[in-house]
């Protein structure tokens, strides 16, 4: 299994990611596709996916919905223009950080 730890810095990208790519989602659903796309390794607990999904809405990247399905309220999350413009941001920095890792992890021919 992986290392959670390293993925909890990653958990805001992930969600911006998602939203980017899906639209409005709704939190179990969010988990649901983690699982899938990581066939399970990685498995985000409704513990952090909600902080960080009010903190991501409370910084103006998200934006929520409310809507009635099967005779419940569920909350959908969706990004703000503002949150489409820092998902570019957020996926630069992972790609940068993950090129600066494997250049430290790859050994160098002499």
């Amino acid at each position: 299994m992986a290392n959670q730890k390293l993925f909890k810095g990653s958990l805001n990208t992930i969600i911006l990611k998602l939203l980017d790519e899906n639209g409005k989602m709704y939190g179990y659903e969010i988990t649901q596709k983690v699982k899938l796309l990581t066939k399970g390794e990685l498995n985000i607990t409704e513990g952090a996916l909600y902080p960080a999904l009010h903190k991501l809405e409370s910084e103006g990247l998200l934006e929520v919905e409310m809507l009635k399905v099967d005779n419940r309220l569920r909350k959908y999350y969706s990004l703000t223009e503002v949150g489409s413009k820092e998902t570019v941001n957020k996926l630069s920095e992972l790609e940068a950080y993950l090129k600066t890792m494997q250049t430290l992890l790859t050994p160098k021919l002499a």
